[in-house]
């Protein structure tokens, strides 16, 4: 059943200024414009990156199963040694002990604060340390007087000089040494044999 045309009454009002226009319209005032057609060709990266997941597809695709081998899964159960064994007993042990704990066995105990006072020589050191820094902070320094320092130069008595005289020709004696004075000496190894009595005394003992 066909549907009858809505009276005029029914149809959507056009606002009067958007009515004047749309008549008042004139197609001879549109301007010509060209339609330029813009084709991105890719840069070598994305062709490169474009045959790799094509031959990557292609290779899923076509992929031989029958090239496949058949392979048997060896399940392997590694036992744990004594000392894990132990190990965990303990630990599970040590858990069970902590959560079946009986609170209500433990007794009552009252927590007593010591506050020891200090002795009379604690008192005595801190009242002379505390003295000795009021006396540091309040010094004055009005009260010092003006002194000059002597310096005395002591100069070493005749047994000193001797000495180092002594010791000064040693030293040059040794750096100075002439070894081509030292004669020739030939060094003799004497491993002497026991006499005939000492083997029998040897023997005897």
């Amino acid at each position: 059943m066909a549907c009858p045309a809505p009276a005029l009454k029914d149809l959507p009002k056009v606002a009067v200024d958007l009515k004047s226009e749309l008549e008042g319209f004139k197609s001879a005032n549109l301007k010509n414009a060209d339609t330029q057609e813009k084709i991105i060709l890719p840069s070598a990266e994305d062709v490169a990156q474009e045959r790799t997941h094509n031959a990557l597809i292609a290779g899923v695709e076509n992929f031989n199963s029958s090239s496949l081998k058949r392979t048997n899964t060896k399940e392997k159960i590694v036992l744990p040694t004594p000392e894990d064994v132990a190990a965990e007993k303990t630990e599970k042990a040590l858990i069970e002990g902590i959560e079946r704990f009986d609170a209500s066995k433990l007794k009552h105990t009252e927590t007593l604060e010591k506050n020891p006072l200090p002795d009379k020589e604690v008192m005595q050191q801190e009242k002379t340390h505390q003295n000795i820094l009021s006396g540091v902070e309040h010094f004055d320094k009005s009260t010092m007087k003006h002194a000059n320092t002597q310096e005395k130069v002591v100069l070493p008595d005749v047994e000193v000089i001797e000495q180092e005289k002594g010791q000064q020709k040693l030293i040059s004696g040794i750096e100075n040494f002439d070894t081509s004075k030292l004669k020739h000496t030939e060094t003799c190894e004497k491993n002497p044999l026991p006499s005939k009595e000492t083997i029998e005394q040897e023997k005897s003992s």
